[in-house]
């Protein structure tokens, strides 16, 4: 299929049948930004909602920039990958403070903020300025491996280096047309040429499709080859004392960074010993695991509770603890494990 003819069906196509009432779709860089990160590795109709709140809160660069990362983080709970909203952070600070408080149009200066690579740049840029710029999020590749049947894991960097120089082939010629057409690559991924069951039959790019003409939608794209997910166990106490639950700030990288959760015990034993160090109440019986499925591993969580009727120290015994009250917990940045353990404690 020529460049030309590739362009224009999918241009005309996007116009006829893609989608044009989403929020992000807009000139300004501050919310294509912003809904290019949520939407990394989370589906639209679950960052609909977090993105109508994220901008109620930060209504621009400014304000993010401006606000604890403490905040930020509150807002993001439940969303996951919380190295987003510590780069979101990150990112609108430097946006301040080196460029001014205006988004570069250019993709590899975009690429300087934290959190931000070649395809989110290249989405801005195309989206927000009309450079021509490629993009490669899930949808493209699916879409590309496909329409010109490229074998291989796109994870791995021979093939993905394939699929930028097939994209970047792709372009439409006429910069105009580069907020359309990119918006038609990620819609006819989204939409049509879907996981699971593709909708070849009202796709523009079906007659000249490699994996509708050799019956091979359901290979391509090459999996990952995968083992079985290892599995990790963690002893989680649920300490609540006068109504308030003892807390831990996580430390900035790893899992979870930068958000407070519930102490993390070896067993119910080390739960007995931090109550005899730190107080006075009783450990109660351990409730059922909780699983929690991480790309890389599943995480077994054992809560047991612990309600403590005096403490010998008000911090719990580390600077990096404290008590809060438990409603407001619930409106704190918490892992969603966590909060669906407070939410039962609060029932």
């Amino acid at each position: 299929m020529s460049q030309p003819l590739f362009a224009q069906r999918l241009v005309a196509w996007q116009q006829s049948y893609g989608r044009h009432d989403l929020p992000w779709q807009v000139s300004d860089p501050y919310r294509v930004w912003l809904s290019e990160i949520m939407l990394q590795q989370t589906q639209v109709t679950t960052v609909l909602d977090y993105y109508q709140r994220f901008l109620a809160r930060f209504p621009d660069v400014a304000a993010l920039a401006a606000a604890p990362a403490e905040d930020v983080l509150a807002l993001w709970s439940g969303l996951g990958y919380y190295t987003r909203a510590r780069n979101l952070h990150k990112a609108a600070i430097m946006v301040m403070e080196v460029f001014g408080g205006q988004f570069p149009s250019a993709r590899a200066e975009l690429e300087r903020l934290p959190g931000v690579g070649r395809s989110t740049a290249a989405a801005i840029a195309a989206f927000c300025f009309g450079q021509r710029e490629a993009i490669l999020d899930g949808n493209v590749k699916r879409v590309a491996t496909r329409a010109f049947g490229v074998d291989g894991f796109p994870g791995e960097k021979a093939v993905e280096n394939r699929l930028w120089a097939l994209v970047e082939s792709l372009l439409p010629e006429d910069a105009a047309a580069m907020p359309a057409y990119t918006q038609a690559m990620m819609d006819l991924g989204a939409t049509v040429c879907t996981r699971s069951k593709p909708a070849c039959t009202v796709c523009p790019l079906v007659a000249e499709c490699v994996a509708a003409r050799e019956g091979r939608q359901q290979e391509l794209p090459t999996r990952k080859p995968r083992g079985p997910l290892p599995t990790r166990h963690t002893v989680m106490m649920m300490a609540v004392h006068q109504g308030r639950v003892l807390l831990q700030r996580r430390p900035d990288s790893g899992i979870w960074g930068g958000l407070l959760s519930l102490p993390e015990m070896s067993d119910s034993l080390a739960v007995e010993s931090w109550l005899q160090m730190h107080g006075q109440g009783d450990v109660l019986p351990a409730w059922p695991e909780l699983e929690h499925v991480f790309t890389h591993y599943r995480l077994i969580i054992t809560p047991v509770p612990v309600r403590v009727d005096s403490l010998a120290d008000p911090d719990g015994g580390a600077a990096a603890l404290q008590w809060l009250d438990l409603t407001k917990a619930l409106d704190a940045g918490l892992p969603a494990p966590v909060k669906r353990l407070l939410g039962r404690w609060s029932a």
